[in-house]
């Protein structure tokens, strides 16, 4: 495995334009892992409403940057106290949705640091106790993928619930009152030895546990060239840069219906004319492999019943794009009472 230094950038839409372009363009002979850290932002997830999302109104007020990243899940909060850790490798075929497999060394570390309690939860949280200290998410691409999380190491929590809007109906289901309650910071589990670190010497630390070192020098690393960084730039400027990525249009659609899955919420929003359907939109926390436009596409000139919108959802590869879940489950949301 190599490690790939981003050179300690904190602009969000760089550090995941990197990201990108480690993924798709750079296919180097073993899997890559890179860390960054983020100035205060909201990342949200691939098929996710921003404006549903954010505290709009704190978030410019903090001049909080948004940026969208390529995987699906749930928005999360960064900020200085905080660091991102991304695992790229070749899509097996067997990995993509297996949170276990890359949250394990990092559980590994935790346990040594002394939060003895770290461990995966739920669909891709890591927790201590019922409280989240990283959010955990997936994309897959032309056979490659990444799985990348997040640690609360020392952030403002207070920040975190206030720039994030979540849903009424997400809150309950997890039983808890706020956002602020159900999350923790790491830095008051760890060992003496660790709790002394800045956010960057505990991520320094969790690099050398991963690749069994104690030097920073013997560390295996890919250097990034001025080639590589001008094309991570043109990325930023196509995507994590650019409004209509981070933002798009939300246009008023006839009809809204939201429900909650094991694989995560999913919100279906359509415009109806002489019964059938003109325009579709999807968002969603879930995780899917392809591009979400294609069944935004595909629903749209199916007229509005049970049975055709039945017949619709299976001509397509759902397990693909939302994971487990079958037609009949979908229509049945769509037609609940």
């Amino acid at each position: 495995m190599y490690f790939v230094d981003n050179q300690n950038h904190l602009d969000p839409s760089v550090n995941i334009a990197l990201e990108t372009y480690l993924l798709k363009e750079k296919n180097l002979d073993e899997p890559i892992l890179l860390f960054y850290i983020n100035e205060p932002s909201i990342i949200i997830g691939r098929n996710q409403n921003t404006i549903e999302e954010i505290n709009q109104a704190y978030v410019e007020e903090n001049n909080i940057h948004i940026v969208r990243r390529m995987s699906g899940g749930g928005a999360v909060y960064h900020d200085l106290g905080n660091f991102s850790f991304c695992f790229i490798t070749e899509d097996d075929g067997n990995s993509f949705r297996d949170f276990a497999k890359f949250t394990e060394p990092v559980i590994e570390f935790l346990h040594k640091a002394g939060v003895k309690d770290a461990a995966l939860k739920g669909r891709n949280d890591l927790t201590i106790g019922d409280q989240k200290f990283s959010g955990n998410a997936m994309y897959a691409t032309n056979g490659r993928m990444t799985a990348h999380g997040t640690i609360l190491f020392d952030s403002d929590l207070d920040a975190v619930s206030s720039a994030l809007k979540p849903r009424k109906d997400k809150i309950e289901s997890k039983g808890i009152k706020s956002v602020r309650s159900r999350v923790t910071n790491i830095k008051p589990f760890v060992d003496e030895a660790y709790k002394n670190m800045t956010t960057e010497e505990f991520r320094d630390a969790l690099l050398l546990h991963i690749f069994e070192v104690d030097n920073r020098e013997d560390v295996k690393e890919y250097h990034l060239t001025e080639e590589d960084w001008k094309r991570v730039y043109e990325i930023r400027d196509e995507y994590f840069g650019n409004w209509n990525w981070n933002y798009g249009k939300s246009p008023k659609y006839g009809i809204e219906i939201r429900r909650r899955f094991p694989i995560g919420t999913i919100d279906f929003l359509f415009n109806i004319k002489a019964g059938e359907i003109v325009e579709a939109k999807v968002h969603g926390d879930f995780f899917g492999l392809g591009e979400i436009s294609d069944v935004e596409e595909t629903l749209v000139g199916t007229k509005y019943t049970k049975a055709d919108l039945r017949e619709k959802f299976e001509t397509i590869d759902l397990k693909k794009y939302f994971g487990a879940i079958t037609a009949e489950e979908l229509v049945d949301s769509l037609f609940a009472e």
